[in-house]
């Protein structure tokens, strides 16, 4: 388990999904740092894969230090 922390608090992968998400997956991946800095305030960004259902996959960034988040869905 990848344990990190966000906005001043400790998140592990399914908690870090679910504030991208905002529900529990089904399952999430370790969390790793993404290759790309905040676009709002240029801290570290993180991301996880997660399963918000059976028949999607999604990766998800989100920033360390702000609310800014993302994810790879096309919308």
């Amino acid at each position: 388990m990848s344990n990190r922390v966000v906005q001043g608090r400790m998140v592990t992968p399914e908690t870090l999904a679910e504030l991208v998400e905002g529900e529990r997956p089904m399952d999430a991946e370790p969390i790793q740092d993404a290759d790309f800095d905040c676009p709002e305030c240029g801290e570290n960004v993180i991301q996880v894969g997660y399963m918000p259902s059976v028949t999607e996959f999604v990766t998800a960034y989100k920033c360390q230090e702000c609310d800014w988040d993302d994810d790879d869905r096309d919308e």
